[in-house]
This record gives C-alpha cells, structure tokens and sequence, in this order.
C-alpha cells in the first residue's frame, strides 16, 4: 500500500468549490489530509464536495468566507483551527478575471481583482502566521500564474495580480523560513476547466498547438505540485516558483 504524504496534515485551501481548487482538494483527500476550504458563492457544488469527501471518512468542513475581506479572514481561521485543533497546509487559490484592455477598465475591475487575488493572500498568510510559527511548520502555497511571469494584453489587472504574488511568496519565505515555515508559488498555465469549455474550440486548440507539450494543462496537474509543495517531500523548497505550463514560457 502505498504511503499517504499529507496524512495526519491539516490543510485549508481558498475557493475550493471548482476548477483548480476542487481538483486540488480531492488530491489531497487521497493523500490522506483533512480539509477546510472556503466558498463564497457555491454553495451547491460546495455541499457535493463535503458529501463526497465524507463518505469516505474525510474530515471536511467549508467555510463561507470572502478572502479579500481582512476581518473576515481573521475569523475563518480560528474558526478552521478550532475545529481541526492546526494548520499544516495553507493553499491560497481564490481568484477572478475581469479583463478589459487598460484604456477601458474601470478602476472597480482594477481594485477587484487586485483584492481577489493579491490582496487575499496578505490577509490569510497574515491570519495564519502565528499558528505556523507557533507550531514551528507550515507550507504556504500561493497559486500564481504564468501571466504574473509574462503579462499579457487585456490582463493588466491579472497579471499585476499574479505578478505581485511571486514578489509576495519570496519576501514571506525570507520572513518565515527560520521558523520552518515555507511559502511557495504555483504558476499555472493554460489549465482547461469549466471555463474553457465556454470558448471556441479552434481557439482552444490554437492555444493547444503553441505549447510544447501540444496539450492544455488538467487541473490536477496543478494539484499534483501542490501536493508535492505541502509534503514533507518538499522540505527543503521555498520561496520558489514553479511554472505548470507545458513548456509554454521556455
């Protein structure tokens, strides 16, 4: 039988209810964590997922939580340590697009995205650093992108996010580190989920042929690191950002 390298770990992760998030959480069910996550507007899709991890005797809780909300985050974390009595593994992945080319956004599309997605991660790494430092562990993995590397035309607002991640991630690692606790970042690539089924399939597949790999990324290629980041099999790594993106940024 082979080892479970989150077992007896205790890992919240944001937005959890779709997409990367939820393919993240059932990667981390079958390696052997209990989960918290936390929702905003899913409800539905989050009481699935609670449903399905508890038939198989996972130890699962949603939380309704904004993230980009500051007191709210403070709460949702001690409500997460109360029921779980730690945190080992903190997944920040909650984030939204609205893109526009720079002339035509609106400074509401700016401030939103920037609070989703950047401003978010500040909230709950503030929230959970002392519960980390207390217990002198904890991985912090923030999911980027490679439009935080790269940019890209229409995601200003994106890509500021994305990119003010990684400088984020590296300054908590040089922080924290000498407490052992780590902070890394994911960068995704093109990832196929819910929402590009919505596009044309000529483009999707134009996007498809310039990636070396000649495929889109699966969101549990994605939680494949995120597992590989919250284990002990990473002990050693922070501070880092690795791209999952098929060779597209090469």
């Amino acid at each position: 039988m082979r080892p479970k390298h989150l077992k007896g770990k205790v890992a919240l992760i944001t937005g959890a209810s779709k997409g990367i998030g939820r393919a993240i959480a059932h990667r981390y069910e079958f390696e052997g964590a209990d989960i918290a996550f936390t929702y905003v507007s899913s409800q539905d899709k989050t009481h699935q997922l609670e449903v399905e991890m508890r038939v198989r005797g996972v130890k699962i809780k949603g939380f309704r939580s904004d993230a980009s909300d500051y007191k709210d985050t403070q709460k949702v974390i001690q409500k997460v340590i109360d029921k779980f009595g730690r945190l080992d593994i903190l997944v920040n992945n909650a984030g939204i697009t609205q893109d526009n080319l720079l002339l035509r956004m609106s400074e509401e599309n700016w401030d939103n995205v920037i609070n989703v997605n950047l401003k978010s991660c500040f909230n709950m790494v503030k929230a959970s650093a002392r519960q980390f430092m207390k217990q002198r562990s904890g991985s912090i993995i923030n999911i980027s992108s490679v439009v935080g590397v790269k940019g890209n035309a229409g995601q200003s607002n994106y890509a500021a996010s994305k990119a003010g991640i990684i400088g984020f991630t590296k300054s908590v690692a040089l922080e924290l580190g000498s407490r052992n606790v780590r902070c890394n970042a994911i960068a995704p690539g093109f990832i196929e989920t819910e929402m590009t089924e919505k596009l044309d399939p000529k483009v999707v597949q134009s996007w498809r042929d310039a990636i070396p790999l000649k495929r889109g990324g699966l969101p549990e290629d994605v939680a494949d690191v995120a597992v590989f980041l919250g284990s002990d099999m990473s002990s050693y790594i922070t501070g880092q950002v690795i791209q999952v993106d098929g060779g597209m940024l090469t």
